[in-house]
């Protein structure tokens, strides 16, 4: 029998353990970062995202707030405001506690997963990796801008490297674009057990720039280098037409958190067109 596993991360953010609990928790669909593969459940369909409050409380993805449909991502099982705030996850076996102390600049937050032996871990210590990248991002600027959700832009861009972890350093380093996550340390190509090809995904204002490797067997310069994305209101159907239309379908993705497809156009040219949810204006 295996023994459980804990996940742990931390954050320093510059206010203070009553105010970094309400923003946790009462703004968590200002700092949740809207991306292509940032939400679980049916992510076409993402409204908002909700902590309720109290043990008890649920995590949820609302869908339709009049219709009340919603994905529950978990259940609050501790509450002390300013000090921790707990849940057990509703699609595995993960449980988490984010805990909140004082330090001499503001909060330290702690966010701890635990895996119980011969448990399943679907997505629930994710918590542990993006908090420390997400929130303090939105403390550091919230006192500046509007508190109103803002989703990314239908249009987004997909660009393939050879080796894609040492590009998107290259892109953080020379011209300052800012990842949504921490970015690959170690060198190409990544070694058996380690990560493959990891997501790596800038946000420049609120368009996508998203980081690939290029296809196997195509080499530097001779592929579709570029690939834009484009966010439509019903895919299934935008894809009906396209391919009745007389474009070349390549691949059609029905994954549980983005619906996409890729096409060519006249001339080649690959496009990849996903499932807009409602907030993408």
């Amino acid at each position: 029998m295996t023994d459980d596993r804990t996940v742990v991360s931390e954050v320093e953010v510059a206010v203070d353990p009553g105010t970094a609990f309400r923003v946790f928790t009462d703004e968590v669909d200002l700092w949740w970062v809207r991306g292509p593969i940032n939400f679980s459940g049916d992510g076409g369909r993402v409204f908002a995202v909700r902590i309720e409050p109290g043990v008890g409380g649920r995590l949820l993805q609302v869908y339709d707030a009049a219709e009340g449909e919603e994905y529950v991502q978990g259940r609050i099982t501790a509450w002390e405001p300013g000090v921790r705030v707990a849940w057990s996850s509703a699609v595995d076996d993960v449980s988490t506690e984010v805990r909140f102390a004082a330090t001499d600049v503001g909060t330290r937050v702690t966010i701890e997963a635990r895996i119980p032996a011969g448990g399943v871990d679907r997505g629930g210590s994710s918590w542990t990796r993006v908090v420390p990248n997400w929130l303090p991002r939105w403390v550091a600027r919230r006192d500046r801008l509007p508190h109103e959700q803002r989703d990314i832009a239908r249009l987004a861009l997909g660009v393939s490297y050879a080796r894609p972890a040492t590009a998107a350093r290259w892109l953080a380093d020379v011209f300052g674009f800012e990842p949504l996550g921490g970015l690959p340390t170690s060198d190409e190509p990544h070694t058996a057990g380690e990560y493959r090809d990891p997501w790596i995904e800038f946000h420049i204002g609120n368009s996508s720039l998203m980081v690939f490797r290029l296809a196997p067997g195509v080499a530097v310069g001779g592929g579709p280098a570029f690939v834009p994305w484009v966010y439509v209101d019903d895919v299934e159907a935008h894809l009906a037409h396209a391919e009745a239309s007389g474009a070349k379908i390549l691949a059609h993705h029905e994954w549980p958190w983005l619906a996409t497809y890729v096409a060519k156009d006249l001339e080649g040219n690959r496009w990849t067109f996903a499932q807009a949810r409602p907030t993408q204006r």
